[in-house]
């Protein structure tokens, strides 16, 4: 995904709405929608695509085929023709479109360009031959005209375009509002894959033009449905996103309740294959905004999100009543709360799709030694005890390698500071970084939070084998 922004991207630079400010708070940036399938073939290319691939570290040297919806400025910024031709030996290009959007990239073709231009109408098959085989391409026919006269918008078109192999199938249908019965005609029994759905008005339903918002969004769905074009298990992704949305933690709500999913500029679809769910730990120190940058990124993952909390009831503390309520309330109402030290069998009991978030597992060490008298003197009952906690959490990652819902873990960062006083402090110390590590291995990605800023950390590295509890208690260690 070169981009999954509308014409002015997300936010807007000179905007300062509600939307705009929570995406620049997180430092994002939707750029113009555009998209590179198998490094082949380009759908629009607007003026923000080409800085993505290089921020992805991709080239755009391989594309054979550009396929442009229509000549709105944010879909095509025909310069990107005259970089093309600067750089000699390539293999030749095929740019395909409507008639006025092919008009507006002539002037920017030299007398040996290698660039071949190709005017398409609704309703026309094409096989687009690439060096990893043949895709077919069928045009389809958007509903992006304002009744203004703007030919660009008359002209814009869907694109149905299946792989070689394997033969998936994708619809890009961005810049459309609701499709006519004869344009659903052109998708019927199709039974695609992917689709990548315009999803630019979010709230705003009196926008009058041709794009979709929260009221025709899951018309159009239920209308794609009705013909065999989308079944349960299409994946749904929405793009030409704008800041009329709400910010990302509510859009990813309300459109997944919708069956419709919200990626980020430059991630990666594997169209066909089951959409893996992926695992994230997130670290960090006290009041380090930890458990805040996992509930945003809970926000932004699904509808269906169960809230595990780990930590007990600590009757008649006041001050670990008001923690308690700070964390309740900054919870979406919709959100699922469950209280219990058992994190496996919650994983095991989760609908697949949805997003358990566990805080914390300092609270789940402590929970359990409390449970197995850990913390006992008799070096026998500890040492039990410590075994115990170190099983269950191999029961754990085990959970996490089978479960279908996402899981967002968050632990305490403890072992930075200086060696613990006590024995029980160094046990917990100790404990819990070997529950970090074999964590950390089990997720997908690991951030760690230092002063509010989240820090990704590197890709995981093979577990050591000789990750175990220290025999003695006797002297400092690192």
């Amino acid at each position: 995904m070169l981009g999954t922004g509308s014409a002015d991207g997300w936010p807007n630079p000179f905007c300062e709405c509600r939307s705009c400010r929570s995406e620049r708070s997180r430092g994002r940036s939707r750029g113009c929608s555009s998209v590179l399938i198998d490094d082949r073939i380009m759908i629009d290319c607007g003026p923000t695509a080409p800085a993505a691939a290089a921020r992805a570290g991709i080239s755009l040297e391989p594309v054979e085929h550009v396929l442009l919806t229509h000549g709105h400025p944010d879909h095509l910024a025909p310069a990107f023709l005259l970089s093309r031709q600067w750089i000699p030996d390539l293999a030749d290009l095929h740019v395909w479109g409507p008639p006025s959007a092919i008009d507006l990239c002539r002037d920017w073709l030299g007398p040996r360009a290698g660039i071949h231009l190709h005017p398409i109408a609704p309703d026309e098959e094409h096989a687009l031959a690439t060096a990893v085989g043949t895709y077919a391409v069928r045009v389809v026919d958007a509903a992006h005209h304002h009744g203004d006269g703007d030919v660009l918008a008359q002209e814009a078109v869907l694109y149905d375009i299946t792989a070689p192999s394997p033969a998936t199938r994708l619809l890009y249908a961005t810049d459309t509002g609701r499709l006519s019965t004869e344009q659903l005609e052109a998708v019927r029994d199709r039974a695609f894959d992917l689709v990548l759905i315009d999803a630019t008005f979010g709230p705003v339903t009196d926008h009058g033009t041709g794009h979709l918002d929260f009221e025709t969004l899951p018309t159009v769905l239920a209308d794609l449905a009705s013909v065999g074009a989308v079944s349960t298990d299409c994946d749904v992704v929405a793009t030409h996103l704008s800041h009329h949305n709400p910010p990302m933690p509510e859009l990813a709500a309300i459109l997944g309740s919708m069956g419709i999913r919200v990626v980020e500029d430059l991630d990666e679809i594997n169209v066909g294959e089951p959409i893996r769910p992926r695992h994230h730990l997130v670290i960090g120190g006290a009041r380090s905004g930890k458990s805040t940058h996992a509930e945003e990124l809970a926000s932004r993952a699904a509808a269906n999100v169960i809230y595990l909390a780990t930590a007990p009831a600590q009757p008649g503390d006041r001050e670990w009543d008001e923690r308690i309520a700070v964390h309740r309330d900054r919870r979406p109402d919709h959100w699922q709360t469950i209280e219990s030290l058992d994190i496996a069998a919650t994983l095991d009991a989760a609908a697949p799709g949805s997003t358990v978030l566990v805080d914390c597992m300092g609270m789940w060490l402590t929970g359990h030694l409390d449970q197995l008298d850990g913390w006992s003197d008799d070096r026998a009952t500890a040492a039990a005890a410590r075994q115990n906690v170190l099983a269950r959490v191999d029961e754990l990652v085990a959970s996490l390698a089978k479960t279908s819902s996402s899981v967002i873990i968050v632990s305490n960062e403890v072992g930075a500071g200086v060696v613990p006083a006590t024995s029980s402090g160094r046990l917990f110390r100790d404990l819990l970084g070997i529950v970090n590590a074999r964590l950390a291995h089990g997720c997908d990605d690991c951030t760690l939070v230092v002063a509010g800023r989240p820090l990704p950390l590197p890709t995981k590295p093979p577990l050591p084998t000789t990750l175990q509890m220290p025999t003695k208690e006797s002297g400092p260690r690192s």
